[in-house]
């Protein structure tokens, strides 16, 4: 059970109506995630899935580097329903099942490809100590280019509020679904 209300389109005030509608009728298809708590601040929600919608659909990081980096943020963060959300999305981007099991399992994947290493290095060095060193960003940087790392930079900050959003407010998997992560 959710800490925070799932609002009805009947009990919406006009503007969450309005997020509302437009997060259904987009790409999202579906209200579920950290949209039922964002919609409760309706501007911040837009402004929030404006920079999502970038970072899933507009990014020029390809979907297996983008979704890298976001089951390595899920993992980070223990983010139940980002995982479930995100690993069908890893699988379908090209990610191999073997990098994501043990991402799931918390142990250091073996990469045959040269980005997909650099993306989790430069993840998993951000996540530890807050900062990449010189190598890991010029690594990342000849991998995906300066306007990659920025989108992954984007990437990882927008998964990270999302995981917060989801761990903060407790919202639930889908009925009938196991929590796919240990603690």
């Amino acid at each position: 059970m959710p800490r925070i209300a799932a609002l009805k389109p009947a009990d919406m005030n006009p503007e969450q109506r309005r997020f509302h509608d437009d997060i259904v009728a987009g790409p999202r298809g579906s209200m579920r995630g950290p949209f039922q708590a964002w919609i409760h601040s309706p501007e911040f929600a837009d402004r929030a899935q404006r920079v999502g919608e970038y970072c899933r659909f507009n990014s020029v990081l390809e979907p297996r580097l983008s979704e890298l980096a976001i089951l390595i943020t899920a993992r980070t963060w223990t983010a139940q329903f980002e995982w479930y959300a995100h690993e069908p999305m890893a699988l379908k981007g090209g990610l191999a099942p073997g990098i994501i099991a043990d991402i799931r399992d918390r142990k250091d994947p073996v990469f045959v490809r040269e980005d997909e290493a650099a993306v989790y290095t430069f993840c998993m060095e951000l996540y530890r100590d807050n900062k990449v060193c010189e190598e890991t960003y010029q690594v990342a940087k000849k991998q995906l280019g300066e306007q990659g790392v920025v989108d992954l930079v984007g990437v990882l900050g927008y998964y990270v509020m999302v995981s917060m959003t989801l761990n903060v407010f407790e919202m639930p998997l889908p009925e009938g679904v196991s929590p796919p992560l240990a603690s």
